[in-house]
């Protein structure tokens, strides 16, 4: 049985698995820099898993299903993540970078189709089988090998997953925090880089305190803005006001001030990041159980 998002924050290891998937991520960007930017802000994220989702619901049947910029538009509108011409500018972006191209032959047509290029198809795959993987490590559950030997699982996996994070406002709308950050250009390459770095021991959220050298923080070291800038391809400028304002609400600070040069994150933070993922995780762990599901009941 799938867990919820409950039982995922009550499991003493989940902040092992966020920190396992942090790392993922780091290692997807690294793989393909301009690909994993896509995933780097939540409406981004949002804009890609609906975008994909639609293409993987395509319908011969019916002209208008799949992924086209009115499809896209309307349910990104719908749902008030962005507006028509942020999405239009994105799908542009998309097609500009080879992350998708025109379904054959509709190049001229009305609506015309996009659907993702190998790579985009890759990352997408990584990004599912990543998750699977942190949650097997809660359980010690095979999900990642299954859906390793079952890849056409994806094609009923990350629609279901697209559309439940889309109409949920608990994942849709990032709490406060949470929202400084995954709002801002590669604010989630930013969190994942502080996460990864925690050295955190599986622990009850309630003794996390007991790591870091002041009640309520937890060290994430040595960090250098005017490098991370560049790794993460941001302005150090962009950088420095979104940790300043992260300061400002006790959302990270600095052991060695005014040197600014070992870096503390609050626990407050890690526990709202932390029920704000379960959200999300309880959606791939429920689409993968019904896939699953699915296929065995075919096989019978």
């Amino acid at each position: 049985m799938a867990f919820t998002a409950e039982q995922l924050v009550g499991n003493s290891s989940f902040l092992m698995s966020i920190r396992f998937l942090a790392g993922q991520m780091r290692g997807m960007f690294d793989a393909g820099p301009r690909l994993a930017r896509l995933l780097a802000s939540h409406q981004r994220w949002l804009l890609t898993q609906t975008a994909y989702a639609l293409h993987l619901e395509y319908d011969p049947r019916d002209p208008t299903s799949g992924f086209t910029a009115v499809r896209l538009t309307g349910r990104i509108t719908a749902n008030k993540v962005a507006s028509r011409n942020t999405v239009l500018a994105f799908i542009e972006e998309l097609y500009t970078y080879r992350f998708i191209t025109h379904t054959p032959g509709d190049e001229r047509r009305r609506p015309r189709h996009f659907e993702p290029a190998d790579v985009s198809h890759q990352g997408m795959f990584a990004w599912i089988h990543s998750n699977l993987a942190a949650l097997d490590l809660l359980d010690g559950g095979l999900r990642a090998a299954f859906f390793q030997a079952n890849p056409s699982m994806m094609r009923l996996i990350q629609p279901r997953i697209a559309r439940h994070c889309l109409e949920d406002a608990a994942w849709r709308e990032p709490p406060e925090q949470v929202a400084l950050f995954l709002w801002t250009e590669a604010g989630g390459l930013v969190v994942d880089n502080f996460i990864a770095r925690m050295d955190v021991a599986p622990m009850d959220m309630a003794r996390m305190d007991m790591e870091s050298r002041e009640p309520g923080r937890l060290s994430v070291g040595r960090v250098e803005t005017r490098a991370l800038a560049a790794d993460f391809m941001m302005s150090r400028t962009h950088l420095q006001r979104l940790l300043a304002k992260a300061a400002q609400r006790g959302c990270v600070g600095w052991h060695d001030e005014p040197r600014k040069t070992h870096l503390w994150i609050s626990r407050d933070f890690v526990e709202e990041y932390c029920a704000w993922q379960a959200v999300k995780f309880a959606y791939v762990d429920e689409a993968f159980e019904w896939a699953k599901a699915q296929i065995e009941e075919m096989a019978v």
